[in-house]
């Protein structure tokens, strides 16, 4: 059983910008995304980020609304809440694991991104994990979108030659 494991959680980044965070959230379970969204927030506090809120019908419409965010708007990173709870047919699997694909595909293209959205059996689960003082995923998700922006933000300095194109052009001195 998962709950008797401990796990290793890194140290939250510190950063010496401002950083800027988008929460995208899906309230369809309204008291779990409001606890997840208070875990997000607590932790985003704790970097000294800046938060912006925007809700949307569905888990399935996340990662439309990070895409958008990411073409028309400033933010360096995304987090994605929501819950979807298991029901009696096949429509549980279609939203996980569309949403978890756009989320994924999102990151590959370069969004940074950090993945709280609960799928679960049932709402004790859910209830657990949205817990800020419980397993806090809301939280968690935060801080995986603040390393991906201290990863982006230390590798956004250093070059690489590109074929025959040296990485400076100190290369070229005589």
């Amino acid at each position: 059983m998962a709950g008797s494991e401990t796990h290793y959680t890194l140290p939250l980044p510190s950063f010496d910008r401002p950083v800027k965070l988008l929460i995208v959230v899906a309230p369809y379970y309204k008291d779990i995304a409001d606890n997840q969204i208070a875990g997000a927030r607590a932790t985003a506090a704790a970097c000294g980020a800046e938060v912006d809120l925007v809700e949307v019908p569905g888990a399935l419409e996340i990662p439309t609304a990070i895409a958008l965010a990411e073409r028309q708007a400033n933010y360096d990173g995304y987090v994605a809440l929501g819950c979807v709870i298991r029901g009696e047919t096949t429509h549980y699997d279609t939203v996980c694991n569309d949403s978890s694909r756009g989320i994924t595909l999102l990151g590959l293209q370069g969004a940074l991104v950090g993945n709280g959205i609960l799928t679960v059996e049932n709402r004790p689960q859910a209830e657990v994990r949205a817990d800020p003082a419980g397993e806090n995923k809301g939280g968690g998700a935060a801080a995986a979108a603040l390393h991906l922006i201290a990863l982006s933000r230390k590798w956004a300095g250093e070059t690489r030659g590109i074929g025959f194109r040296p990485a400076s052009p100190e290369t070229f001195r005589a």
